[in-house]
């Protein structure tokens, strides 16, 4: 694989990590229609990640430093000349703790999965699959959710299940954000709410995984790029990515994520047609 093809996936990954489409799913299946026609790897896809990831960190760095800033000033001892402490049921102290607890289901289940993560759950069948039964639960929360809770009232109870959601996005195709956001929609919140605490959620996980491969990656003699070509990728998949954060956003303002099921349905059944008649091989 050359420069040409990690910039390709480079502009998918930027495209399609902050839209309920599956970003894994997509750099999977491109990687068979370029000229290698080769997966291009877990390692490659969490590396490229962090540039998406550092999209989220510049997009909503006013709300990050709110959250810290409050979080620690929770243990902030009271003093005269010193501002008050703050109490852990402040909205973005416990938004910060929401972010911390719910990360725990996908860096356990990603750290003892390794296995099935690299193989298994790679295969196109079940990126198939999962696209098509993922992308109509989202249309179900979308259609029925109430959509009357903001973030502030988030719960801790409501916290851990959208990590847990966060969880399923291991396997390709399910999507980081179509999960967050599916779980957000099914318990209630706003489309923006539910995107806002899914792309928050996501930082911490995705820059600890992504790291966790660069580290590992070196001294691996079989990597699908070089690290010049994968940081090429990455810093395509950051400007692109800052752009769709910003036009995503002011699009579920008013609007559903219909689009988004119908496309995943139709390129699911795509995928089924082009295994069965072996144009493209699972695995």
């Amino acid at each position: 694989m050359g420069f040409i093809e990690a910039i390709i996936l480079g502009l998918v990954q930027g495209l399609t990590e902050f839209l309920p489409i599956s970003s894994s799913a997509h750099l999977r299946i491109m990687g068979e229609f370029l000229p290698s026609a080769s997966d291009p790897g877990a390692t490659f896809t969490a590396i490229t990640q962090i540039g998406t990831e550092l999209a989220v960190v510049l997009y909503f760095r006013k709300d990050i430093a709110r959250i810290l800033g409050r979080w620690f000033r929770q243990f902030q001892k009271s003093t005269a000349a010193g501002p008050e402490p703050i109490g852990r049921n402040d909205p973005d102290v416990r938004l910060g703790w929401l972010v911390i607890i719910g990360t725990i289901p996908i860096v356990l289940v990603g750290y003892f999965a390794q296995e099935y993560i690299r193989s298994t759950f790679r295969s196109l069948w079940l990126v198939a699959t999962v696209l098509i039964v993922f992308g109509i639960i989202l249309g179900i929360a979308d259609y029925l959710g109430k959509r009357m809770r903001s973030i502030e009232q988030m719960s801790y109870g409501h916290g851990i299940a959208i990590g847990l959601a966060q969880m399923l996005a291991l396997v390709p195709g399910v999507s980081r954000s179509g999960a967050t956001m599916t779980a957000g929609l099914a318990l209630g919140y706003t489309r923006p709410a539910a995107a806002r605490f899914g792309f928050l959620l996501a930082v911490p996980a995705v820059f600890g995984s992504g790291l966790y491969e660069l580290v590992n990656s070196f001294g691996e003699p079989n990597q699908a790029f070089t690290y010049a070509q994968t940081a090429v990728a990455t810093v395509i998949a950051f400007v692109v990515g800052y752009a769709v954060i910003a036009a995503l956003m002011r699009y579920i303002e008013k609007r559903s994520f219909l689009p988004f099921v119908i496309y995943r349905v139709l390129l699911g059944a795509v995928l089924y047609v082009l295994l069965a008649t072996n144009v493209i091989q699972p695995t």
